[in-house]
């Protein structure tokens, strides 16, 4: 299991798409990059990472997504040479201890704290307006 996670770490991780979960699928068909947006305390007294998706695929319209800038891309051990976004609008979140999926992930890299200052901004405008969907593995 990974050691700690921060903001911004970038791991392969078997994401469960909204899509997915709605069509009753309950994991995702591929690991597939994440990055670990917070780690926090929820009532229950566990600890949970919350993790948002990298695509490939560019966005559909209405969809929130952040560009994964070509400076960052070297630091998450992305593809260069392909257009990546970071999705805002849906999130996974796994409990750090016990996770058979947390266990088998590894960590491929880590985008900068300016990077992540600017995602976490955004994220939390679309969180507290209730725009995200939460799917828990």
């Amino acid at each position: 299991m990974v050691a700690a996670f921060e903001p911004g770490t970038v791991l392969q991780y078997p994401y469960l798409w909204h899509w997915q979960d709605a069509q009753g699928e309950t994991e995702g068909r591929k690991d597939r990059p994440v990055a670990v947006a917070v780690l926090f305390v929820a009532r229950d007294g566990q600890e949970y990472v919350l993790l948002l998706p990298l695509t490939t695929r560019e966005p559909a319209r209405g969809r929130e997504a952040v560009e994964i800038p070509a400076t960052e891309k070297p630091r998450a051990a992305l593809d260069q040479k392909r257009r990546q976004w970071l999705m805002l609008d849906e999130y996974n979140l796994d409990p750090v201890k016990g996770s058979y999926y947390l266990r088998q992930s590894a960590v491929t890299g880590q985008f900068s704290r300016a990077f992540m200052q600017t995602v976490l901004e955004r994220f939390r405008s679309l969180f507290s307006h209730a725009r995200c969907v939460a799917r828990h593995p």
